[in-house]
């Protein structure tokens, strides 16, 4: 196992079992200034990344603890497909079904050219197949994989906890909404009661002004004159 000068920006774990390649890979990268770990099997890569095997009721499901999860973040995982005992396309798999692992962007590289091959690695989650030898033109392809999945990290939620916030929002805002319809509500109410009550006051006033006692001229104290 390899390491090379530290970047504080991204760090590439590069898994290859030709000593060449591995060599070349990590020069490759040290000069885009990313700082390199270099291990020559799958297996030896789980173990870096602090991964482990658990079975789980009947599913088998495979994670790592965070206890044993790796001191220095890995950004990437570069992998050459043929390897003895774990293949890349199989190192894939186990990043991609690990709940801690999954997000971390993992390119796969090949001296064959083997349409089938490519396909199955990018529909199992591979975001990028080289064909070998590694050029730096490839090497440049990395950062945006890296730089996007940082991003995520920092500045983005879990789907399911933006989600639940998003639906806390609409609830909050729907039951505003209702407490505002129900005091228009009880004010239009109050205010048709109000008229309701100046209405009847102005019947009442109109009966009293014409009441006969009020309208009958009252000749009683009047003294009637004769000739």
């Amino acid at each position: 196992m390899g390491m090379a000068a530290a970047d504080d920006q991204f760090h590439v774990l590069a898994v290859d079992d030709s000593l060449i390649d591995r060599k070349l890979i990590e020069r490759l990268l040290k000069t885009s200034s990313f700082q390199v770990t270099t291990v020559d099997s799958g297996s030896k890569a789980l173990e870096f990344l602090g991964w482990h095997g658990s079975e789980r009721n009947m599913f088998n499901e495979t994670s790592i603890s965070p206890k044993n999860h790796q001191e220095v973040e890995v950004n990437l995982v570069i992998t050459d497909y043929c390897m003895p005992g774990m293949t890349g396309y199989d190192l894939l798999k186990k990043i991609k079904e690990s709940a801690f692992l999954r997000d971390i962007p993992v390119v796969i590289m090949s001296s064959e050219n083997v349409p089938s091959r490519i396909t199955r690695c990018l529909e199992e989650g591979a975001e990028e197949f080289f064909l070998k030898p590694m050029k730096l033109a490839d090497v440049n392809k990395l950062r945006p994989h890296m730089m996007r999945t940082k991003f995520k990290n920092e500045n983005g939620k879990p789907e399911k906890e933006e989600k639940e916030e998003n639906e806390e929002i609409i609830t909050i805002g729907e039951a505003d909404s209702d407490m505002e319809q129900l005091q228009t509500a009880q004010s239009l109410q109050q205010k048709n009661i109000d008229n309701d009550d100046d209405n009847s006051n102005k019947r009442k006033s109109m009966d009293e002004g014409l009441s006969p006692d009020r309208t009958r001229p009252r000749y009683s104290d009047l003294t009637v004159m004769s000739n």
